[in-house]
């Protein structure tokens, strides 16, 4: 994953953007050399929203087993 400082993130955020929309691969961004945000395009952030959600649905419901929630994730993505 490509990785920058926000000094380099500043100076580069178009290049950036582009990158991230165009190349689908998330940006790190870091300060002092720690992680502090990251940078994904829309289709990733919907996709990671999605399941957020299918998750917290799933933990107001009994436990369930990863894969079972893994099947019905995707059973519910493909019927969007």
């Amino acid at each position: 994953m490509p990785t920058y400082s926000t000094v380099e993130a500043r100076e580069r955020f178009s290049d950036i953007v582009n990158e991230t929309a165009y190349g689908k691969e998330p940006v790190i961004i870091t300060r002092r050399n720690k992680e502090v945000v990251a940078i994904v395009s829309i289709e990733d952030l919907r996709l990671l929203r999605e399941a957020n959600h299918a998750l917290e649905e799933l933990r107001r419901e009994e436990s369930i087993e990863f894969d079972d929630f893994k099947r019905k994730f995707l059973a519910q993505r493909s019927a969007t």
